[in-house]
């Protein structure tokens, strides 16, 4: 079975959307997938998601309401096959504690209709429209993972 970590800055926001977001993708399509979040700081650990973030998967039909934020442990990369990120600073972060051979990447790179190097952008200190933005991101780019795992 396949594991993959999604990564943001704090795991409140983007991360846990995308993994709210990616785990239905991929059981609706019957892969066979393990998937959790984390973020790259550890200040909100324990924390349930932002009520923004909360809010907007509500409205779209996903159920967020279990997620508590964590910090992502270098130890997990032993049981991880893929290990995704939403934006070039967590990228470096994430990359920097890597052990050679692990795979991380840009979560936007399986979107096929993004350009390279696309990330989705934290919508923490903007409005609600940044967080409808990450859903709109994180199912495209969810949509382009489960095709790839299904190709490979």
């Amino acid at each position: 079975m396949k594991r993959i970590c999604l990564v943001c800055m704090g795991n409140i926001c983007r991360s846990p959307m995308a993994e709210i977001v990616l785990r239905r993708t991929l059981e609706e399509r019957g892969l066979d997938v393990l998937v959790d979040s984390a973020g790259t700081g550890g200040w909100h650990a324990g924390e349930p998601m932002d009520e923004r973030a909360l809010a907007t998967l509500a409205e779209h039909g996903y159920d967020g309401e279990a997620h508590r934020a964590r910090q992502f442990d270098r130890a997990w990369f032993a049981e991880r096959d893929l290990v995704l990120v939403m934006d070039a600073e967590n990228l470096r972060a994430v990359r920097r504690i890597a052990p050679p051979g692990a795979d991380v990447r840009l979560f936007r790179s399986f979107d096929p209709a993004a350009p390279e190097g696309a990330e989705v952008p934290d919508p923490y200190y903007g409005g609600q429209e940044g967080f409808t933005d990450v859903l709109v991101m994180v199912e495209a780019a969810s949509e382009g993972l489960a095709k790839y795992l299904e190709d490979h």
